[in-house]
């Protein structure tokens, strides 16, 4: 290097900072600096671009993994700064594992999951996870063996004389769920609680993934089973099941599917968090416009994503409801993406699920109520990203809501969680 040029270097950053000492010492920092432009952060503008652009996202096979599969296929990812992939998970163990390792960054997963995981529960390791976005609500639905429609069997109550009797001979009814701590594990048993049946004693609850579980009851493996869509439609147009309830008539707006990421990946990438944010929000609106659900249905039923026939998705989608029993209605609370607050991450239904956890005897003594759900439901995350592109936001963290049989008030879960006749609460 030319002897000079370094000198005169040298002499130009003493100059420099001749002067950033001599106008502070004279006007004082705040004046110097507080007609620069905001975001300017030593020399640099401090940017809102996403921290991490490559992300992987997981799905499970189902009709609520549609916001995230729209948002990668319309470019909406890619919109915010993220270029996305969309991989599939065999079942939601794999999911959570795969987000806890770090293999995949955001992930559709059941609202119950990222509460486990933080809390440690049913043989989750502890990892904090957290929910800044409700992906839907609505459009899971409880399917029953067609034979029971032709024995009468409506309603859970009616299924109790047929589960004591297998019961007491040794052979209990087996009732299938996706997730021990998950969305359709409390639904099933809520709903076999409400007639008189305990899922803990008088049954026998089993695990399955949800896209086998046409082909489980099929080869007779369950007696009924709880999941999201298009699964239940799917029994009842094969013949070999129909829909005994759906479960938005077990509690309506009911939330479902969240998007999830590791509370350590949220810390360091805020802005990522946020892009992501946006993205299923517009990908969300677009979902909810119905002139859009046979493109929707078409897409998300691939072979890379759902693999059926999107007639089997689109229907339920518009809430044209055929329960396999020669009923048919249009459901006013069919699967909603973005309309009625869908997305808002509220602490309230956190509690709800501790509740649960806490009357099935999953959480051993009383649950840190407000404290799981302040650190897993981050509605101030979503209020930010939402207020980034102007979009009003609607706290609902303290509302109360009704369920088929109860009415439940986060300001005292405990009290709800010990007002069942059918529990299986220890301690």
């Amino acid at each position: 290097m030319n002897p000079n040029k370094k000198n005169q270097t040298n002499e130009n950053l003493l100059t420099r900072r001749s002067f950033l000492t001599t106008a502070v010492k004279g006007i004082g920092a705040a004046a110097l600096f507080g007609s620069l432009p905001q975001g300017w952060v030593g020399g640099v503008y401090a940017s809102d671009a996403p921290e991490v652009a490559n992300m992987k996202f997981g799905i499970i096979a189902l009709t609520d993994c549609a916001s995230i599969v729209m948002a990668h296929e319309k470019g909406l990812f890619k919109k915010y700064g993220i270029n996305s992939i969309v991989s599939k998970g065999a079942n939601w163990a794999a999911i959570r594992d795969s987000l806890s390792t770090g293999d995949i960054q955001a992930t559709h997963m059941l609202l119950g999951m990222p509460l486990a995981s933080t809390m440690g529960l049913a043989g989750s390791p502890i990892k904090p996870m957290i929910v800044p976005w409700l992906v839907n609500r609505n459009g899971q639905a409880i399917t029953a063996d067609i034979k029971y429609k032709n024995m009468g069997v409506k309603t859970a109550a009616d299924f109790k004389p047929l589960v004591v009797e297998a019961r007491d001979s040794g052979k209990p009814l087996t009732f299938a769920m996706t997730f021990p701590p998950g969305t359709h594990a409390m639904w099933m048993r809520y709903w076999l609680g409400s007639g008189g049946i305990n899922p803990d004693k008088d049954v026998s609850l089993i695990v399955v993934p949800p896209p086998q579980m046409v082909a489980n009851m099929k080869v007779g493996k369950m007696d009924a089973f709880c999941v999201g869509e298009p699964w239940n439609a799917r029994s009842v147009t094969e013949g070999i099941g129909y829909t005994i309830t759906t479960t938005q008539k077990i509690w309506p707006d009911h939330p479902e599917k969240v998007c999830a990421f590791l509370e350590e990946f949220a810390e360091k990438n805020p802005n990522t968090v946020k892009a992501v944010l946006k993205a299923l929000h517009e990908a969300s609106v677009y979902i909810d416009d119905h002139s859009h659900l046979t493109e929707v249905s078409q897409t998300v039923s691939k072979a890379t994503y759902i693999n059926t026939d999107p007639k089997s998705i689109e229907g339920r989608m518009r809430g044209d409801y055929d329960y396999g029993t020669g009923q048919k209605e249009t459901d006013p609370f069919a699967m909603i993406f973005s309309n009625r607050n869908c997305n808002y991450p509220s602490k309230a239904y956190a509690k709800w699920f501790l509740s649960q956890y806490r009357r099935w005897g999953l959480v051993k003594g009383t649950p840190d109520y407000e404290g799981i759900a302040s650190k897993v439901m981050r509605g101030d995350i979503y209020a930010e990203a939402m207020k980034e592109i102007g979009v009003a936001v609607k706290a609902n963290d303290s509302e109360g809501f009704k369920l088929m049989d109860s009415t439940f008030d986060p300001a005292d879960p405990e009290k709800y969680a010990k007002s069942f006749p059918v529990h299986s609460i220890k301690g």
